[in-house]
């Protein structure tokens, strides 16, 4: 008789188990059924994407009452929440000198976007007071309106380097361009 492999099972129950199954008769092995594993679940890679510029978008957060861009007619002019009225007179009077510019035109949204973002990041580590951004009167794109006039006033007031910006007079670009003043 054989030995158990198990130390636990005495010699009786080996015996008893091989009685049992002593007409047992193994499996072929094509005889077996192999179930396939699943395939993973789909993923929703729009649904991913469009909560990942959502969430791009809400870091910004939404314009306060108190910092929304003040439009009269199609002139663009903010000024921050707790800076006075008076700045924003004198940027538009000309006070501070323009120290830099970018010019948008031939640029998308986002192309643009990242182009501001850097140029007001570049202006700030120079310690640039007074910059002008050109964004063009839309002459050019569909249905002859200014796409990013509104897409700059709406990024401007958002960062917090931006103290106002205005339209800038007719001579350096009228309502195709605005002037910016930064923070010190």
């Amino acid at each position: 008789m054989k030995r158990p492999l198990d130390p636990r099972i005495t010699e009786e129950e080996a015996a008893l188990f091989r009685a049992a199954v002593h007409d047992a008769v193994p499996l072929r092995a094509g005889a077996r059924h192999h179930r396939p594993t699943p395939a993973p679940p789909p993923v929703p890679v729009q649904s991913l994407l469009d909560e990942r510029a959502a969430l791009a978008e809400s870091r910004h957060g939404a314009l306060d009452d108190d910092d929304a861009a003040l439009e009269a007619g199609d002139a663009l002019a903010y000024v921050r929440a707790g800076v006075s009225r008076q700045v924003l007179r004198r940027l538009r009077r000309g006070h501070w000198v323009v120290q830099d510019h970018l010019d948008l035109h031939g640029m998308n949204r986002a192309q643009a976007h990242e182009a501001v973002a850097g140029f007001l990041r570049q202006a700030g580590r120079r310690a640039h007071r007074c910059v002008r951004i050109v964004h063009g009167k839309g002459l050019g794109s569909k249905n002859r309106e200014p796409v990013l006039k509104g897409k700059v006033g709406a990024w401007l007031a958002r960062r917090e380097d931006v103290l106002a910006f205005c339209q800038t007079p007719a001579a350096q670009g009228g309502s195709g361009a605005v002037l910016v003043l930064l923070r010190a």
